[in-house]
């Protein structure tokens, strides 16, 4: 009789991973991984205590991921890098996109803590110098509505077949540029 094949943490998390892209994280099941690793289900309960233990493993993964493409991404400022990557991940990652961007969920971070760590970087970049806190908020939630939608759109394959890839980031930048412009246009008026 051949030995049996073991897996460790990692193997499993990979291909609860690998579950997860196609059918989200609520298709992350004992069998659904067992099958995935051609074994019995009995190396996932020696591995982790619950498949809930599991799935938060996966959604630690998925941060990961996450933080590598903001980290690869090429671009002079924080929007231009948190778009790419928004728009890499809506990519390669359709089915958790959704689940974990537009429907409510428990495993996203507050998104107010997320805005404050925004904020604060917004605070310090040469372009808004000076804005008070509304303003920039006012702005990071502008390009965050616009940045989302480009990611929904592409997640859910409703690019336009005209546009390429580079193109669509491109848009990305050329709009991002614009709601800039135009809030200091705003601020300018306003003095």
């Amino acid at each position: 009789m051949p030995p049996k094949t073991k897996f460790d943490k990692n193997a499993i998390v990979n291909a609860a991973l690998e579950v997860a892209k196609e059918k989200g994280l609520s298709g992350i099941t004992a069998r659904s991984v067992a099958n995935r690793l051609n074994c019995s289900v009995a190396p996932i309960y020696v591995n982790f205590a619950t498949i809930n233990d599991l799935v938060e493993a996966v959604v630690q993964r998925v941060f990961t991921i996450s933080v590598k493409l903001h980290t690869k991404q090429k671009g002079q400022s924080m929007f231009e890098k948190m778009g790419k990557a928004s728009l890499t991940f809506a990519r390669e990652y359709p089915v958790l996109f959704r689940e974990l961007s537009i429907q409510p969920n428990r495993y996203m971070e507050s998104y107010e803590k997320i805005e404050n760590d925004l904020l604060e970087a917004l605070a310090e970049d040469e372009a808004m110098k000076g804005w008070t806190l509304e303003e920039r908020k006012r702005l990071l939630l502008k390009m965050r509505v616009f940045q989302i939608g480009l990611s929904v759109m592409v997640a859910n394959g409703h690019v336009p077949s005209w546009i390429s890839n580079k193109e669509f980031d491109e848009l990305l930048m050329e709009m991002g540029d614009d709601v800039l412009l135009a809030q200091q246009i705003r601020r300018r008026e306003k003095s």
